[in-house]
Order: C-alpha cells, then sequence, then structure tokens
C-alpha cells in the first residue's frame, strides 16, 4: 500500500502543456486566429468540420519519465521508485489539457473593394488539470514517519485543481492598413465540472510522546472546493448525457472572458505580433460541495498498545479502534460557499522575418503580391499557473512547399526538454484544409522515455481569397 500510494504520487508529475508553439502564426489554418484573434486572416471565410475541425492533446514529465521506473534494466523497482522520489522536486508538476472544437466558422466583411474586417466565432470543449508534485507526502509514504521524527512534513506542496469546460466565443479582427492588424475575441464560460485545491496550508511532524511512543502533530490549513461534481458521485444520482449536453449549452456554472492580440508589420520583412488568451474568470454557485480542515490535532494512538485477548478482544478489532480514533480526530467541514476561479492567462509573442520571392518558372522575374516562400522567427510562450508561471521559447522555420502545401518545423525549450523537435503540416486540395501537427519526434523511438508529447489535427472548409 506504501508503494502504491508513493507509485500514485509520482505518476502526477507527468505533464501536459497548454503549449501550440507550431499552430501559433501558422495562417493557412484558421484556428491559428484562436491563438491570436489580431493574426494574419488568408481567407474570405472558413468553417470547421462539425467535431473535427480541430482536435488537441499533449503529454509529458518535467521530472523522471515512465520509462525510468518500469525500464527492464534488471534494476530492483524499489530503488528506481526511491530515486524518482527523490530527483524530484515540489515544483514538478503533472497537467492534462485536452480541446475539442464542436462548431467554428469565420467570414470576412466590410468595404467590398477589401474587405479588411473578419469576424470568426465557434464552440469548444477543454479539459484543464494541474497538480504539483507532492514531495514530502511522497517521502512520508515511502519512508514512514518513524525514521522522519522530528521532520516537518508541510502540506502546502499538495495543491492541484481542474476543470471541464465548453466556451462560446465570438472574435472581431480588423486590418487597420499594411502595417497594423489587431483583433479581440470575447467568451462565455460553461463550467461541467471544477474542483480546487491550491492555498493549502500547515504540517505534519512526529516527536517522541508522554503518552505512547510516538505524538502526532497536525497543524492544517485545507480546504477543496468542487462544483459540478457532487451529482455526479452521489450514491442515489440520476444524472446523465442530458445533464452533460446542458451543462455544455450554457447550463453550467457561467464566466465570461476574452482575448486580445496584433500583428504589424515593421518592415515588409519583419513582423512582430502578440496575444493575450483567457483573461477570465468563472463564478461557481451551482452543485457546489466544499471540505475543509483547520485547526491543531495531536494523535498519540490508543491505550492499551496491544489488543487484550485476555478480554476477548481480537487485534482485528484493536485496529478497527485505532482506525476510527484516527478518523474521529478531524473535523471536517462541508459547505455550499459560492466561489470564483480564474482562467490560466497565457500569453504569446513572436518575432518573424520572411524571405524569397517566387518567381517565374519561364523567366528570373519575381511574381507580385505572392509573399514569401520562406518565414523564420522566434516565439516565447509563458501560462500562469497556482505555484508559478510555466515558459517556452521556440525557434522556427516556415516554407510554403508548392502549391496547396505548407509545412512548418519547431525547437523548443520548455520545462519538460531542451531538444523538442516538432513539425506540421497543411494541405489544402480546392477549398479542403487537413493540418496535422506533433512534437518531440526524437523521442518516439522510445515513447515511454519522452519528456512530453503532442497532436493538433483538423479539417476545414476555407473560401479562399485567390488561388495560390
Amino acid at each position: 500500500m506504501k508503494k502504491l500510494s508513493v507509485l500514485l504520487a509520482f505518476m502526477a508529475c507527468s505533464s501536459f502543456s497548454q503549449n501550440k508553439q507550431i499552430l501559433y502564426g501558422f495562417s493557412e489554418i484558421p484556428q491559428s486566429l484562436m491563438l491570436n484573434p489580431g493574426g494574419k486572416v488568408n481567407n474570405r471565410g472558413y468553417f470547421g468540420i462539425p467535431l473535427l475541425s480541430h482536435f488537441h492533446v499533449n503529454g509529458g514529465t518535467s521530472g523522471s519519465t515512465v520509462y525510468d521506473l518500469f525500464a527492464d534494466d534488471g534494476i530492483d523497482f524499489n530503488v528506481k521508485l526511491r530515486s524518482a522520489v527523490n530527483n524530484m522536486k515540489s515544483i514538478d508538476f503533472f497537467t492534462a489539457t485536452q480541446q475539442l472544437e464542436l462548431l467554428s466558422g469565420g467570414y470576412a466583411f466590410g468595404p467590398s473593394y477589401n474587405k479588411n474586417q473578419y469576424l470568426s466565432f465557434g464552440l469548444y470543449q477543454e479539459t484543464d488539470f494541474i497538480a504539483y508534485f507532492p514531495k514530502d507526502e511522497a517521502i512520508l509514504a515511502l519512508e514512514g514517519n518513524a525514521n522522519n521524527i522530528g521532520r516537518y512534513f508541510r502540506l502546502n506542496q499538495v495543491s492541484s485543481r481542474g476543470e471541464v469546460l465548453s466556451v462560446f466565443h465570438v472574435g472581431y479582427n480588423k486590418k487597420v492598413n499594411r502595417k497594423l492588424t489587431y483583433g479581440i475575441r470575447g467568451k462565455i464560460y460553461s463550467s461541467l465540472a471544477n474542483f480546487s485545491s491550491t492555498k493549502n496550508r500547515g504540517y505534519f511532524v512526529t516527536n517522541t510522546g508522554d503518552n505512547n511512543f510516538y505524538t502526532h502533530l497536525f497543524n492544517l490549513d485545507f480546504e477543496l472546493q468542487t462544483s459540478g461534481i457532487n451529482s455526479m458521485t452521489e450514491g442515489d444520482s440520476d444524472f446523465s448525457g442530458k445533464d452533460i449536453i446542458k451543462r455544455t449549452l450554457l447550463g453550467g456554472n457561467l464566466g465570461l472572458g476574452f482575448d486580445v492580440g496584433f500583428t504589424y508589420n515593421v518592415t515588409k520583412q519583419w513582423t512582430v505580433d502578440a496575444s493575450v488568451l483567457d483573461v477570465g474568470f468563472v463564478r461557481h454557485s451551482k452543485d457546489v460541495k466544499n471540505f475543509e480542515i483547520k485547526g491543531r490535532y495531536v494523535f498519540e494512538g490508543i491505550n492499551p498498545l496491544f489488543p487484550e485477548t485476555s478480554e476477548g478482544q481480537t487485534a482485528e478489532d484493536y485496529w478497527n479502534e485505532v482506525g476510527e480514533a484516527f478518523e474521529d480526530l478531524f473535523d471536517i467541514e462541508e459547505t455550499e460557499t459560492k466561489y470564483t476561479t480564474w482562467r490560466p492567462i497565457k500569453f504569446n509573442t513572436s518575432l518573424n522575418y520572411a524571405f524569397g520571392k517566387p518567381k517565374y518558372e519561364d523567366c528570373n522575374c519575381l511574381r507580385k503580391d505572392e509573399g514569401y516562400l520562406n518565414a523564420t522567427g522566434i516565439q516565447l510562450y509563458a501560462i500562469n499557473r497556482p505555484r508559478q508561471p510555466q515558459l517556452a521559447l521556440t525557434a522556427y522555420y516556415y516554407r510554403r512547399l508548392f502549391k496547396g502545401l505548407r509545412a512548418k518545423a519547431s525547437y523548443t525549450l520548455d520545462s519538460y526538454s531542451l531538444s523538442n523537435i516538432g513539425l506540421g503540416i497543411s494541405a489544402h486540395l480546392g477549398g479542403f484544409n487537413f493540418y496535422a501537427m506533433a512534437d518531440n519526434f526524437l523521442n518516439y523511438r522510445n515513447i515511454y522515455n519522452a519528456q512530453s508529447v503532442s497532436l493538433q489535427l483538423g479539417f476545414n472548409y476555407i473560401f479562399n481569397k485567390n488561388e495560390d
């Protein structure tokens, strides 16, 4: 049981990221506007194929990998588990992010001669979860407290939050002139389920006791807030798929948010852009159930130390009595107090250089107004998290290979790896568009030893401004 507890705590450091470094700035793909509402627009309109226009999932680890634990290398599992726990830090984290676009579309409007404004809209479902590695608690589960007399095990390392929600959004993009484009996107959040426990305080310590061998002292300030979960888990629950649809369609706990961004052409070849996403909140007032433990508790076990077999008490009776005494020690308060959660704000910015004008095949003449064949640049990404921001720096190369096919390669430095190489393609056949993106290719030879993996793909129908 002790080893299982440590293993579960270790697995909580496997990590997913929300960074979409390959899609960012890939203007031929309409979904790039979701990462910068002020990005460049290269179509007259589009609609996403329902449920297929955008799917995104990625995962990894900021510490030891699954391979470190389960590799068939002749090393005892207990040795590897102990090494993994000792090598990890309390700031290592596990996050899981999945996104599915249900509906999406957009169209250009404005004066007939240029149509320099663009309206985009849609609905997507998102799952976001983060839990930090509770190193003190993992050591306690691995070693027990007998070998850690006088050591304080901190509760603030227990920090996690998660949410499943749907997002309705409408975005406005305007090309002011040849240099500046800006955009803004409004969002309505509908939370299906949420839990949050990120502000825990206190400690646990074992000292030598007066009435027994040991005295266990708990100084706790712990809170777990939940919404939308109680109705799913209670014994007589009749929660069904209809309830999920209702919550998806603005029947859950509601909130508001916005994205904002811009693109500025410094010269014809140099471009700078930036965006801030998910500045918003969700107010949780429906199906709320919170749990709080606050106070100072002392536990010295119960006497007698061993079961009184002469009086008919069995060992099982004794340990049941110990368990009941321990459970009765804590005063768990349940409330239905409303609470507010803030969305994890994301920031993107990049500097880009375009080069290589296309030429006619029968002469050395440049084609007019067809843009550049190549682009290279750097992108910075950041996301706000409960304990500290997560950052990533990406260098990329973009190439228009031939008519209807674009490719982008990336190299990313982040919390998981210093050698994350990614590749994305966007293919156009008439109005149909398909794109696929993945990263960390160097680790695909042994996926269990990968620091991170990512996948994005989707199908759209695009009304192009002109064929190229």
